[in-house]
């Protein structure tokens, strides 16, 4: 469904069928055991240093918010306002501890001012980067009851709504907050709701709009040009991939989302060294699973296991702490652990009870692929379908899907969605890529014999 609107504070009119969660980003996760203590404290200093490292606006804010702080403990503005700028250290340097500090800060803010704004909103953020979607949800639609006029929760809502697979409602929650501000923030959002319904090319302009409202050389300008790259990347545009990293990396030297997406340009135009080093400076800055998960892949499919073993070990101290700081992320576990072939059983049970939790199509994508790996077709093709619903044009869905079609035997269907996965980006998975080509290949064969 297009929701159309004209508006005259806007250049032309904007069609809204999307979602990007500015501060979260799409990733794969390992399922690990508890670590020692001596393990986690090594890694938080690990985080600690890196903070020194790389200060930024974000710090400098930080300490003035926290001075502000000491001269007047009761000051829950500047506690809400504190909230919010370790939400984002969260992002800058990937360190989950910062989720607790934002939660610390927030609950003192609303203990003081139950009825803040900015407080409540962010308590949504925070949910959200957690992955507590009801919860988000809950706190956002508080939020918008207090000020209906401010955006800043519509995008909370919004994003909650999406990850619980209510579509039609993020579309209609969307429209509401481009109507109140169209900028970066809602740009961005219904970027990624248009990518969700297929629409790829509406993706991109909106996208692309969302940059062109940044600040120059801000790092929110930084991360959405990434998602820009990354867009460019999964419609298997190598070029345009390359040049929206490479542009993000002058802007902003060293931005590590934008070395980690030219990495992947450059191990799928096969030079898998070059790839290796950009994603590997990346992880040494941030080690956040979705670079070392990367690097794991990579050397895996290189046939080089005591490298691959060392960034398992590496995810599964990075997983402890991430759950130790309430971020829920099942789905995400169990992908990986459907991956590397790791308790099939208690993997498939563990992700069906993290999709009545969050009924997304991509939980319906994980469970489809996880009942497949443990040999249930039919009931995977049922969820792969779910997963397809929205027309979302994802080659690795597409894959997932055509690979149930190839165990239940439809082989012309499995042939079609293979072709399909690999005519919208060849280069779609480090792992699973050439298992599709090889594939449709044979299946190509065996429909001319």
């Amino acid at each position: 469904m297009y929701i159309v609107r004209m508006d005259k504070s806007l250049p032309r009119f904007i069609v809204i069928l999307a979602l990007a969660s500015i501060g979260l980003v799409a990733v794969s996760w390992w399922q690990a055991g508890q670590r020692s203590s001596v393990e986690m404290t090594l890694l938080e200093d690990y985080f600690a240093e890196s903070i020194h490292r790389t200060g930024s606006a974000t710090d400098r804010l930080i300490d003035r918010l926290q001075t502000s702080l000491r001269s007047d403990p009761d000051g829950w503005q500047a506690y809400g306002q504190l909230g919010i700028a370790y939400l984002q250290k969260a992002r800058e340097n990937g360190d989950p501890a910062y989720y607790q500090k934002s939660a610390g800060v927030l609950e003192k803010a609303l203990s003081i001012e139950p009825e803040d704004y900015v407080s409540i909103s962010a308590m949504g953020a925070l949910a959200s980067a957690r992955h507590q979607f009801h919860e988000a949800l809950e706190w956002a639609e508080r939020a918008r009851s207090i000020n209906p006029d401010r955006p800043y929760a519509y995008g909370i809502i919004a994003d909650a709504q999406v990850e619980l697979g209510l579509y039609a409602e993020a579309v209609q929650t969307l429209q509401l907050m481009v109507d109140l501000r169209p900028d970066m923030s809602s740009y961005s959002r219904i970027s990624y709701l248009r990518e969700l319904h297929g629409d790829t090319e509406g993706a991109l302009e909106m996208m692309q709009w969302a940059v062109d409202s940044g600040a120059p050389n801000s790092e929110s300008t930084a991360w959405t040009r990434t998602q820009l790259g990354n867009l460019y990347f999964n419609s298997g545009n190598l070029e345009m991939a390359e040049q929206e990293y490479a542009r993000t990396l002058t802007d902003y030297p060293g931005y590590v989302y934008a070395l980690a997406g030219l990495g992947r340009v450059r191990q799928a135009q096969g030079s898998t060294d070059e790839g290796i080093d950009l994603i590997k400076r990346a992880s040494q800055s941030i080690p956040i699973p979705e670079f070392i998960i990367a690097l794991a892949d990579i050397y895996k499919m290189n046939g080089e296991p005591e490298a691959t073993q060392e960034q398992i070990e590496l995810l599964q101290v990075i997983q402890s702490l991430y759950q130790a700081n309430g971020v829920d992320m099942d789905l995400e576990i169990a992908l990986f652990n459907t991956d590397h072939g790791i308790d099939l059983t208690t993997t498939l049970a563990q992700a069906r009870r993290a999709f009545e939790r969050r009924p997304s199509i991509y939980a319906a994508d994980v469970l489809a692929w996880i009942l497949y790996k443990n040999g249930k077709y039919e009931e995977a093709r049922a969820f792969s379908d779910q997963a397809l619903r929205l027309g979302t044009r994802d080659a690795l869905k597409l894959y997932h899907a055509g690979m149930i079609q190839y165990r239940l035997g439809d082989h012309a269907q499995a042939r079609q969605y293979l072709e399909r996965a690999l005519a919208i980006n060849p280069y779609f998975s480090i792992l699973y890529s050439q298992e599709a080509q090889r594939t449709r290949d044979e299946l190509k064969a065996a429909s001319l014999e």
